[in-house]
């Protein structure tokens, strides 16, 4: 069990990748292999020339040529889906020089073109198998050894826990993937989830879609997909990101069409320039949407209410109470934000929807694709 957390504010702690648990065991099994030694920690160096130590909780050997170390990841305070999860390696010393890889119990394999991995390689990215490598190969001269390794990595439970992560929609089935490029997991920097976006955008456009959708959340993707019949391949999860899903598309010119769906709050705060859709970096703006409504036609009295809402969704019953048209306006001022980023070979749609999914608002860039939008939908009172 997890220690109780202190009531008293406290620094966030960093955590540790999978890449850097993956290169600590591999370290703890090289080290058993030739000197009998079942360490209780081990130091490894970061990419960025940082040395940190791991606990390692198990090594044993599996036979003559090999062993198996591992360790309980600590991700600090991020809210990381791997933390207390069991990374381990099975380490077998080989007479072929190389250094290979291979996916254990746990750890997924690449089906799909568009990731920095080929198809059929084990879900390890570069830089942990850089790593391993770098510290392999400082143990081989020390040793003066002259075969191989084989590199087995594995996690415990991995292929249950990759169900809740974008693994299955990368095409990357069997488990998670062991990541990392500085070894160090930065407190709520969900650097991983956004890596996880520009896999999918890399993948869609590696498979040849022209077509992708972009959501905040299940409910705005449950929306996109019914209504275009995209694949899963096609819809991006954005959540909260949407300045890092929009900027990564600068480099995916082939595409011709985006959709952007969300849920109307969080539009609000794109289409008044903000990037990040957490409320810990940014707020709906009430004050705002009474401007927009103002400029919609809408008389002081109206203007008023809305600037003393409590959500933006009471906002938006009192614009269409009286037929004036805020969530579309959203929608195109969020498209104008958009713009910014997107080549203009890509045509933009946005929707908004409410809390149940429904299409509350769109806009479209083109005169065919707007005839292809919704009208406005009325909210119903039980929302």
């Amino acid at each position: 069990m997890w220690p109780e957390s202190s009531e008293q504010p406290t620094p966030l702690r960093t955590g540790l990748t999978t890449g850097s648990c993956a290169t600590a065991c591999t370290v703890a099994a090289v080290r058993y292999l030739f000197e009998q030694k079942r360490l209780s920690t081990v130091a490894i160096m970061l990419p960025r020339g940082q040395t940190v130590e791991l606990p390692i909780h198990h090594v044993e050997a599996l036979d003559t040529d090999s062993a198996i170390a591992a360790t309980i990841k600590d991700a600090g305070d991020d809210p990381d889906v791997t933390h207390g999860s069991e990374v381990f390696v099975q380490l077998r010393l080989t007479r072929e020089k190389a250094i290979t890889f291979k996916a254990a119990a746990g750890v997924g394999t690449v089906t799909k073109a568009g990731l920095s991995l080929a198809i059929g390689e084990p879900a390890i990215n570069p830089v942990p198998r850089q790593m391993i490598t770098d510290h392999l190969q400082r143990y081989r001269a020390f040793y003066a050894y002259e075969g191989g390794f084989e590199v087995a990595v594995g996690v415990k439970n991995g292929a249950q826990i990759a169900q809740k992560t974008m693994n299955p929609r990368l095409g990357i089935l069997g488990g998670l993937s062991i990541l990392g490029t500085t070894g160090i997991v930065r407190p709520y920097s969900c650097a991983a989830y956004i890596a996880s976006i520009r896999q999918g955008v890399d993948v869609a456009c590696n498979n040849g879609l022209t077509h992708i959708a972009a959501s905040t959340g299940s409910t705005s993707e449950a929306m996109v997909r019914e209504h275009y019949q995209l694949s899963d391949m096609a819809l991006i999860e954005m959540g909260d990101f949407a300045g890092a899903f929009l900027k990564h598309l600068r480099r995916n010119t082939q595409l011709t069409r985006l959709t952007l769906c969300a849920g109307f709050g969080k539009l609000t705060k794109l289409a008044a320039g903000h990037l990040d859709l957490h409320s810990r970096a940014s707020s709906i703006d009430l004050h705002q949407l009474a401007q927009i409504a103002r400029e919609l036609g809408g008389d002081e009295q109206l203007a008023e209410q809305i600037a003393g809402c409590n959500t933006s969704m009471e906002a938006l019953r009192l614009c269409q109470m009286q037929k004036l048209p805020l969530a579309d306006t959203i929608c195109q001022r969020a498209g104008a934000v958009m713009r910014r980023f997107i080549p203009k070979t890509i045509t933009i749609t946005v929707w908004a929807v409410d809390r149940k999914g429904l299409p509350v608002g769109s806009y479209a860039d083109t005169p065919a694709l707007l005839a292809r939008c919704y009208g406005m939908t009325e909210i119903g009172d039980d929302e």
